[in-house]
């Protein structure tokens, strides 16, 4: 009798804590997406249910020294799809807590990991409707394979060419190595 009891309340225990995580994981989907290529809306949205929902973004903490970006346009754009700076760029706590600025953020791009990364969230199959990201796709079987031989034809094109122009510290007092972290020089 004692192990049927405690079989049923194990049972009765995981059934729980798997709805519980079900209702967890709804909630988390419920936000309004919009896919601007196929211009579809899933979610609340879509169903027709309540207004536009807000998006909670830590890019302020990102524009206490980054000012600058506040009004542009990359920035802007993912805000408003609820992605900010710490998705792209991690969270950099050491980074925005250091007064010395030394230390770099947590990711950055050096030219040949713009385009995989940019391409996580908008795939191959999304943007290649578009036509002027041809040149961008062109010859290319994957992601990763450049579309062009070195020294022959036209250079390669990158995301960052046309989307976030000005999504570059014009003046820096600071650099570090993209690909290492390493502090390459500091100056007033």
């Amino acid at each position: 009798m004692k192990l049927v009891k405690r079989s049923s309340v194990t049972i009765c225990g995981l059934v729980m804590s798997s709805l519980l995580l079900f209702f967890a994981a709804n909630c988390s989907f419920e936000r309004q997406v919009v896919d601007e290529f196929a211009g579809e809306e899933t979610g609340k949205a879509a169903a027709g249910e309540g207004a536009k929902e807000e998006f909670v973004v830590a890019n302020p903490f990102c524009f206490a020294c980054h000012y600058d970006f506040e009004e542009e346009e990359l920035a802007l754009d993912h805000e408003l799809a609820g992605i900010g700076c710490e998705r792209c760029h991690g969270e950099s706590e050491r980074h925005r807590s250091d007064e010395d600025n030394i230390t770099p953020p947590e990711l950055m791009y050096p030219k040949a990991k713009i385009n995989p990364t940019c391409m996580m969230c908008h795939p191959r199959h999304k943007i290649i409707e578009v036509d002027a990201h041809g040149p961008l796709l062109a010859g290319a079987k994957t992601i990763f394979d450049e579309a062009e031989v070195p020294g022959a034809g036209p250079k390669k094109k990158y995301c960052t060419d046309c989307h976030g122009r000005d999504h570059r510290i014009p003046v820096r007092t600071v650099r570090w190595g993209k690909t290492t972290g390493a502090l390459l020089g500091a100056g007033d």
